[in-house]
């Protein structure tokens, strides 16, 4: 049964179905097949409803529309525009002023997706005004948003969290120094490029005297709100003041006042669309995560974690082995599939098998997530790369060529990640916190 369930899935997935489509067929074809099997039409509604029906699920429509409120609210300039005043003048400064502000606004975000349109909207034209490659630009931003999962608060690893019963709060905290050290890879590949290529110094300077002209203490206050926010969100989750959960409700709010009287980007009558918006974006992807919930289950009727267990466990004899080929899973996964259906299915059935092999469940979410992270990304279906390419007005493969050393300097880290656990667990054993909320 298993396989026949796999099987529709994946003959799903080569018609080009939709992705809730595809696992709907996969989940309902054991019944049609076999009228005794336990996974019935009222076992499957239950799982469909109860894939939802579940408090830590609104940390993702929330964070979702926190994320809306500040990329309409400039939330990315602000913060481009102080880190570009302290490096922009120094060799590759602006593009690494760019990574670090996808890791800011990932903290605010937590998606992919929405870090790389709300900062390459305004840093691809700034970077194309200052001689850069436009393909080069679009290929930085595209890669530099991935960083918008791994920094928290991210979605996926909430969905890690729903998956797998492993705390939200740790995963956040575990996702906080390989999003730094994958950043910081990457501005190591830019200065190395600018180095090579040359960078217009003139421009640059001219760019940069402008910026500075407004003075650090003006441009520190403006951007302080921003700044802000992730200290709020995570602060208050590590201090106790609140879950993960309730942290998306306040993330909320805190955009709402900052947006509305701090920055005044958007108006009360601006705030109806924004819910509608996030509604009909939320809507869809929680159409995937029921059918991926319902889908799970019926696979875990199959044996489908037992018998995966079995197997990595029977065939491979160390963690290194088994890392080793699922990452190379992940990657290649990743360029097909999109994020959370991918965590939502693979987390429950290879979290069990890997553990039993000495992998921490905290670790293997972030390596999990870091490799689809990279997908976004990569072709055929990195959703990073088209919006990236959209904004840039360049087609996403001739992006996707300029962005290949960004995801090389990217795949370094990922291997330091993968292999060496404390860099993901060392905050969780440092200020772990209990509790999937």
């Amino acid at each position: 049964m298993l396989g026949l369930v796999f099987g529709a899935f994946l003959l799903a997935m080569v018609l080009a179905l939709p992705m809730a489509v595809a696992m709907g067929m996969a989940t309902f074809i054991p019944q049609l097949v076999d009228p005794t099997f336990p996974g019935n039409m009222n076992y499957i509604i239950q799982g469909l409803i109860g894939g939802l029906n579940t408090t830590p699920i609104l940390a993702i429509p929330l964070f979702m529309l926190s994320g809306a409120l500040m990329t309409r609210g400039g939330i990315s300039k602000k913060l481009f525009d102080i880190f570009a005043y302290i490096a922009g003048k120094k060799t590759a400064g602006v593009p690494c002023a760019v990574v670090v502000t996808c890791l800011f606004y990932g903290a605010i975000s937590g998606s992919g997706p929405a870090t790389t349109a709300a900062v390459g909207s305004m840093c691809i034209p700034f970077l194309v005004s200052l001689g850069y490659d436009r393909q080069w630009s679009a290929g930085l931003v595209a890669v530099a948003g991935g960083l918008g999962v791994i920094i928290p608060p991210s979605i996926p690893f909430v969905l890690y969290s729903l998956a797998t019963g492993v705390s939200t709060g740790n995963l956040f905290l575990a996702g906080i120094i390989p999003g730094i050290l994958i950043g910081l890879f990457m501005m190591i590949y830019a200065v190395f490029y600018c180095v090579r290529k040359g960078e217009d110094k003139r421009l640059i300077k001219a760019k940069m005297d402008e910026l500075r002209g407004e003075g650090l203490g003006h441009l520190f206050l403006d951007s302080l709100p921003a700044l802000l926010c992730p200290i709020i969100i995570l602060g208050g989750i590590y201090t106790g003041w609140f879950t993960p959960t309730e942290a998306a409700c306040i993330s909320v709010f805190y955009a709402i006042l900052v947006s509305l009287f701090v920055y005044k980007s958007i108006k009360i009558k601006d705030l109806i669309p924004f819910l509608c918006s996030s509604v009909k974006t939320y809507g869809g992807l929680a159409f995937v995560l029921a059918f991926a919930t319902a889908f799970g289950r019926v696979l875990s009727l199959t044996r489908a974690t037992k018998i995966v267990e079995e197997f990595i466990v029977g065939n491979f004899s160390s963690s290194f082995a088994v890392m080793t080929v699922l990452v190379i899973i992940f990657l290649i996964l990743g360029m097909v599939m999109d994020t959370g259906p991918a965590i939502i299915i693979l987390a429950p059935v290879l979290l069990p098998a890997v553990q039993a092999l000495g992998v921490n469940d905290v670790h293997f979410g972030v390596v999990l997530v870091c490799c689809l992270s990279i997908g976004l990304a990569t072709p055929p279906f990195g959703l990073d790369l088209f919006v990236a390419g959209n904004l840039a007005e360049e087609p996403p493969m001739s992006v996707a060529k300029k962005a290949v050393p960004f995801m090389i300097a990217f795949l370094i880290a990922l291997l330091l990640i993968t292999y060496i656990a404390p860099i993901s667990t060392l905050l969780v054993d440092m200020f772990g916190v209990g509790g999937a909320a």
